[in-house]
């Protein structure tokens, strides 16, 4: 097949949507021809609140580069500038395509600048209502979304890249809570952050928070992106990954923690509830604490055994069975 794919999100970006995207690419390229539609292939800006993040202007030539490609199938990834014009485009022309749903923006959006998310969530259902069917992290998130009005739901799984994420314990290195991610208000971090806890706090990531929090927080130890093994060594020697988000629809960050070996904690809410089974690769409760110090004493084995069962071919799999051929 020859598969368009539309996103705002793609590298350099740094987060879960990312590396979903990318990963997928690379596995459907393997037997498919793949067009991404991205940031890169356009004038952009910076977004205020995320600088890292650019939102494209001119996507009319979006239009061209789909008419030149000629798809057999086209997603939409993302929300933003272009899946907006391409959504349009689609639905004017009455060419069938699918979406997805990575993200809570309508609740980033309320913490980060009170909008409520009645407006946002109206935008979503616009936005998903052109779509044939519309892929969603978890079962709580598609609840979640079917509450609001959202339509022809299909659960898309995740995976992560064994190749990289395995245990490298250093027998030197002390233990250490590790949180990964973006450093961001949305994340929650100031309930990990605030915590009275035996061990120290490492955080690995970067965001708009990042200096506020170096100099509210100055027992926490901030140090920056990293990747490939260097991260999955950090992973392997955490005693716990601590999961604080209230907002987050998967989490990708707690399966690569288990596949070094080591436990997640979290809050029962959408993505956790989804991902960790409480005992055998991690711990929910509405303390904190109190789900942190449970996940110290889960077996590292069972953690590895149970990110083992995610393949990117089961991924890849679920996502060209919801395509729809033009």
């Amino acid at each position: 097949m020859k598969i368009l794919i539309a996103t705002d999100a793609w590298t350099p970006q740094v987060n879960g949507v990312v590396t979903t995207l990318t990963s997928l690419v690379s596995k459907l390229s393997e037997n498919h021809e793949v067009k991404v539609i991205e940031p890169s292939l356009f004038t952009s800006l910076p977004i205020p609140v995320y600088p890292e993040i650019r939102a494209s202007i001119d996507v009319f030539n979006s239009k061209k580069i789909l008419k030149d490609f000629q798809p057999d199938a086209i997603h939409i990834s993302t929300e933003g500038p272009i899946g907006i014009y391409l959504r349009n485009y689609l639905v004017r022309k009455r060419i069938p395509f699918t979406t997805a749903v990575h993200t809570k923006f309508p609740d980033y959006l309320k913490d980060l600048m009170g909008l409520p998310t009645s407006i946002t969530n109206e935008f979503l259902k616009w936005f998903h209502s052109g779509a044939v069917r519309t892929l969603v992290n978890t079962p709580s998130h598609q609840r979640e979304l079917e509450s609001i009005g959202i339509q022809n739901l299909k659960i898309w799984n995740r995976a992560i890249d064994k190749s990289i994420f395995r245990p490298l314990l250093l027998e030197e290195v002390d233990p250490y809570y590790l949180y990964v991610g973006r450093v961001s208000k949305e994340k929650n971090l100031e309930a990990f952050f605030r915590l009275d806890l035996d061990l120290p706090k490492v955080v690995v990531g970067e965001g708009p928070q990042l200096k506020e929090y170096k100099k509210k927080f100055s027992d926490v130890n901030f140090i920056g992106y990293k990747f490939g093994d260097e991260l999955a060594e950090i992973y392997s020697n955490a005693r716990v990954k601590v999961f604080p988000s209230l907002t987050d629809t998967f989490g990708l960050v707690m399966l690569e923690a288990n596949a070094c070996g080591t436990p997640v904690a979290a809050y029962p809410v959408t993505g956790p509830i989804d991902v960790i089974s409480s005992g055998l690769n991690g711990y929910y409760d509405q303390d904190l604490k109190n789900a942190i110090e449970k996940a110290s004493s889960v077996d590292r084995t069972s953690c590895f055994d149970f990110a083992d069962q995610y393949s990117w071919d089961n991924v890849a799999k679920q996502f060209l069975d919801t395509l729809e051929r033009m």
